[in-house]
């Protein structure tokens, strides 16, 4: 059975307030830490999930608007990757995460309205929306959450 965008919403707002429940139990040492998962630190993990649940909402919107073919692939997803790391390395933690909130609560409140029918509407890449939305969306935010309790002992 395939889920709707409202069991999708669901298991978003879930999975995004496990991540912040992990993030809730980190000590501030390792909240300040230079490298708390691999190279990166708190603000690049958080300024990372902010950045790929973004694009969903872009998905999203292009749905709506009945561009979703004309969505840009992502070649080089390290690059991009490293981009929003240095710029939140550059940014405190408060306005980090304000930004990753409201890019999260845009995707909720457009996926909200969205069509079932935009779940299978495949964007350059060949991936399609329902694809995207669970791996920059539920799974990366699980993923994260995951890397964040091992981090902070609570593996």
């Amino acid at each position: 059975m395939i889920d709707s965008p409202a069991d999708l919403v669901t298991q978003a707002e879930a999975a995004r307030a496990e991540f912040l429940q992990a993030v809730s139990k980190l000590t501030p040492a390792l909240r300040d830490a230079s490298k708390l998962v691999g190279d990166w630190n708190l603000r690049e993990i958080v300024a990372h999930l902010g950045y790929w649940v973004g694009s969903v909402g872009e998905a999203l919107h292009a749905a709506e608007q009945e561009r979703a073919h004309e969505l840009p692939h992502i070649d080089d997803v390290d690059e991009r990757n490293d981009v929003v790391a240095r710029v939140a390395r550059e940014t405190d933690l408060a306005t980090v995460t304000k930004r990753e909130a409201a890019a999260f609560e845009a995707f909720i409140d457009r996926f909200r309205r969205a069509d079932p029918a935009w779940l299978g509407l495949t964007i350059a890449g060949g991936q399609t929306i329902e694809h995207i939305v669970r791996e920059d969306g539920i799974d990366h935010y699980r993923e994260h959450a995951a890397d964040l309790r091992k981090a902070g002992g609570d593996a």
